[in-house]
């Protein structure tokens, strides 16, 4: 088959499709390939880019016929689409509509690996260990622990990073070290793995309770000759149920790999227990269907555009049991993150400070709403105020029953449809911060402000 013939059949389904109705579709050819990829079968040799450019003629047209007859060029198509409501430019609308299975997400999670590093944590360990000849002895030891991260935020010039992990990554009950965390840290960059290539990074602080650490590295020459990146942060609560996403880090501790799969809940709260210390801890996660194994720890999950969407942290481990791991969500990792830096950095403190109201909420309703615009399904809950603490700063302003719109802070508003929203919103707080809540009371709409002191800032650790 000519090639040229491949590319007006596919121009000429795009000119109908677009005639009938304007939705988000891939419009592959034959067996699911791209226009790109049927031309390049069919003889074209050379990149995308060149492919886009032999499409143009001398005269500003594509050269195949459209459904008239006459010469359609794709700027015709790009307008047509603009005049039924298409806001992209003309590249999204190319890789949106021509079908150049950009959706391939190749380019992108390519790109999200150099924003993914493996962590490596040395620990010493004193235990006493009887002998039944000379009775209880003293053993110290060295162990390793292997985990993952992100580089969150990168001045490549000075050579600085923070890199975001869990906090079980760099902690182990039994270290010799005060709080439990590693004194041993070392990071790698993707394709420098190895330990000769090891940067030195400190801990800035963390939170076993949201799972969230902060690493800090200054002046390292890798960093400074490397092609590293910081991440790219997905909008929060962007990731849906049925979202293809991906989980960049250090499987096994065989260095740092890429697994696929899907959001199976976007929201649930799990417990786990840490059989070292005995303690349980709950967490809210996203489950996923991706394949996590030891060593996923700490790296990012990331959807199809290579934007960081949670933090990996666990997997059930049963014989009984498949493909259920758990991320935390981005909106959780990166408020408890930032909030580590603006409270840690070059103080004593070491980990979250975050404001509290003094309340409870929960969902007075919830429901299942499908969205048409978007196509997708979202569970939406009427969220009130449970309770109100007398000590607490809301006591007075804020009543059982009250029905929360909205939460602003610093005037960056949250509309709130599920409990947890007003929960990550109050990792934003810092002291001096104006907080808004929009609320019903008795069918009346209320604003009630406060003003975020220091009092009401206490330590999550």
């Amino acid at each position: 088959m000519n090639k040229k013939i491949v590319l007006a059949v596919t121009l000429i389904l795009t000119c109908a499709i677009l005639a009938c109705v304007f939705t988000a579709c891939n419009n592959n050819g034959a067996d699911g390939l791209s226009a790109y990829e049927l031309a390049v079968q069919e003889g074209f040799e050379g990149t995308l880019e060149e492919w886009l450019q032999s499409l143009q003629g001398a005269d500003g047209s594509d050269g195949v016929n459209g459904l008239d007859g006459n010469d359609v060029s794709i700027e015709e198509i790009y307008s047509l689409a603009v005049q039924n409501g298409y806001e992209g430019s003309y590249l999204d609308f190319l890789k949106e509509y021509l079908s150049f299975d950009l959706d391939d997400d190749t380019a992108a999670i390519n790109t999200a690996l150099l924003s993914s590093v493996k962590i490596e944590c040395g620990f010493e360990i004193t235990e006493t260990v009887y002998n039944p000849v000379t009775g209880p002895q003293q053993s110290t030891y060295s162990a390793t622990s292997s985990g993952s991260g992100v580089i969150y935020t990168l001045d490549k010039s000075a050579g600085d990073a923070y890199i975001i992990t869990n906090h079980h990554v760099v902690y182990y009950s039994k270290s010799n070290t005060s709080d439990g965390i590693s004194d041993d840290i070392r990071v790698m960059l993707y394709g420098s793995e190895d330990s000769d290539y090891a940067i030195e990074a400190s801990y800035l602080g963390g939170s076993s309770t949201y799972d969230i650490a902060v690493l800090k590295i200054t002046g390292s020459d890798i960093l400074k000759n490397s092609q590293a990146r910081a991440v790219q942060v997905a909008d929060y609560h962007s990731a849906n149920v049925g979202t293809t996403a991906y989980a960049i880090g250090n499987a096994a501790g065989e260095g740092i790999s890429v697994t696929e799969g899907i959001i199976s809940v976007d929201s649930e709260v799990i417990s786990i227990s840490d059989s070292t210390s005995g303690t349980s801890s709950s967490y809210r996660v996203m489950r996923v269907d991706a394949a996590i194994n030891s060593g996923n720890s700490g790296g990012g999950f990331f959807n199809g555009q290579g934007q960081l969407i949670g933090i990996v942290n666990a997997k059930v481990s049963s014989s009984s049991i498949e493909n259920i791991g758990y991320a935390i969500p981005v909106s959780i990792a990166v408020e408890v993150a930032q909030n580590i830096i603006d409270n840690c950095d070059g103080e004593t403190v070491k980990t979250v400070q975050k404001y509290s109201l003094g309340i409870s909420v929960a969902a007075n309703s919830s429901k299942a709403v499908y969205d048409g615009y978007t196509m997708t399904t979202k569970i939406v809950e009427e969220v009130i105020v449970d309770s109100v603490d007398e000590s607490g700063i809301a006591y007075g302003q804020l009543e059982n029953g009250d029905v929360v719109l909205s939460v602003s802070v610093n005037g960056l508003k949250t509309q709130v449809d599920r409990t947890f929203k007003i929960v990550d919103a109050m990792l934003r707080v810092r002291e001096g911060d104006i907080v808004v809540f929009e609320i019903m009371r008795g069918g009346e709409a209320l604003s009630v402000e406060f003003t975020a002191s220091a009092e009401y800032i206490a330590s999550v650790s």
